[in-house]
């Protein structure tokens, strides 16, 4: 109960300073995130990031799709199949 208090405490105060704050601050800290999200070097370390995961990805389930049935095996292959030719949120390549 002590949680669900302290939540509905944070949420009324996050409401009521947003409000107060108005819709000026909501565009300044808007148009801050797009920039930090266009940053050619935030993109990068995101394209990288992603790379790297989907290569760990591939490694583990080599790893691990030796101990699952092969139903499922396959349709993890199937997945992954269908899911190369398309672009990632970022809208760069699945390289």
């Amino acid at each position: 109960m002590r949680y669900r208090l302290t939540f509905i405490t944070g949420a009324a105060v996050g409401y009521v300073l947003g409000a107060r704050a108005g819709r000026e601050r909501y565009e300044e800290l808007r148009k801050g995130a797009q920039r930090v999200a266009h940053n050619p070097a935030v993109r990068n370390t995101a394209e990288t990031a992603a790379v790297n995961g989907r290569a760990m990805a591939g490694r583990a389930l080599g790893k691990v799709g030796e101990r699952l049935p092969g139903s499922v095996t396959s349709r993890i292959r199937s997945l992954r199949e269908q899911r190369m030719g398309d672009e990632d949120d970022w809208g760069t390549s699945n390289t």
